[in-house]
Formats: C-alpha cells, structure tokens, sequence
C-alpha cells in the first residue's frame, strides 16, 4: 500500500498545527490570568494618603524652647558690699554688751518696782528702785548715743536699711518713754500717778526687750 492517498491527510492536518501555534502565540498563557499592576504604576488618592500613619509633631514646644534659650532672664539681685570704719565696729560692739546689761536691770527693776507699788520695803527697796533706774538710764544714754551715730555712718548702706531704721526709731520712741516715767515718778518732786508710772516704765522696758530680741535673733 503506497502513502500517496495519505499526503492530503498529512497536508491538512500540517496546517491545522500551524495555524493553532500562530494563535497560541498571541493569546496569554491563561485566559483566566489578570494582569497586574504595582501601586506606582498608578496615581495616588486622597483615600490613600488618609490611611497612611500621622505623626503629629507640636512644633510650638521647640520654638518656646529656642525663644526662652534666646531670651536673657533677669540678673539676681546681690548684697552690696560696704566697708564700715573700725569706730564703727567698737560703737557697734559697746552698744550690743550695753543692751546685753541692760536685761537684768529691766528684771530687777520690774522686781523692786512692784514691791514699792505694794508698799513691800520702805526706803531700801525706794533706794534700789532709784538706782536701777538710774542704771537703766545710763545705759539707755550710751546706746542712744552709739545707735544713732552708727545709724548716721551707715546711712548709705542699702543692705537692711529698713531693719535699721526700725530699730531705731523704736529705741528712740523707748528714750522717751523712760523720760516720761521718771516724770511721772511719785514723789521727790515727780508729778505723781503710781499707776500711770508703772505702766509706762513696763510697756518702755517690754518694747525695749523685744526689739533688742529681734535685733538678736535678726542679725547676719
């Protein structure tokens, strides 16, 4: 049996391979496939830039950092230094060993006074009251004296002017104090009220104390 009745057969069935590689070669790989695209081969929305992270940052806090940095904060005040002459510094010492005597004569004046108020010793008791006082005087007069020249030498000072000031317009006030109760003392030619007198000498010697205490327990 020769093939020659074949050749057609082969012939037809030659072209049908052809023609279904040339199909093949223009069609996917799969028909099903989808083709795809990255995220840049695209524009970007406004929906996708909300669903990115925020980070929010408050950017006053570094420029009120800068600005308190840049800005210069007000100097300290400082103590001035001032040089006091050494008269000043022996006035200063006699009247702080004056006030330190002066304490116990105000204790045994209270004393003594309150025993002549209750008619308690007769004249001895009258002779110590008068010599107390006259003690207290004395001392009284040379603090005054050493106060106020202190006080004018240390006028220009600025540091603690006022406390100075205070004390010694007080002690002053206290001066005339005591020279209001020695002229309200009854009797040897005093005007005469014991009461009025009592309590004058008392309220002189209590502020007296009281700003010497605070001097004392004030003082740098």
């Amino acid at each position: 049996m020769t093939p020659r009745p074949f050749i057609p057969l082969l012939a037809a069935l030659a072209l049908v391979v052809t023609a279904s590689g040339a199909v093949a070669a223009d069609t996917p790989a799969s028909a099903g496939a989808v083709a795809f695209e990255s995220p840049g081969a695209r524009p970007v929305s406004e929906a996708d830039l909300a669903q990115l992270p925020r980070l929010e940052v408050p950017t006053w806090q570094p420029l009120a950092a800068a600005f308190a940095a840049q800005t210069p904060s007000a100097p300290t005040p400082r103590a001035r230094a001032y040089e006091y002459s050494d008269a000043y510094r022996t006035r200063a010492r006699i009247h702080r060993y004056a006030s330190f005597a002066t304490l116990p004569l105000f204790v045994a004046q209270v004393v003594e006074g309150q025993r002549l108020f209750d008619g308690i010793g007769g004249s001895s008791t009258r002779s110590t009251h008068k010599a107390l006082a006259l003690s207290i005087g004395g001392l009284f007069g040379v603090n005054s004296v050493t106060g106020v020249w202190n006080l004018i030498e240390s006028r220009h000072d600025p540091n603690h002017r006022k406390r100075r000031l205070f004390h010694g317009l007080t002690m002053l006030g206290c001066d005339a104090g005591f020279v209001a109760t020695g002229l309200l003392a009854p009797g040897d030619g005093g005007s005469g009220d014991r009461s009025l007198h009592r309590k004058v000498a008392i309220t002189s010697m209590g502020i007296a104390s009281a700003n010497f205490l605070f001097m004392l327990l004030t003082s740098r």
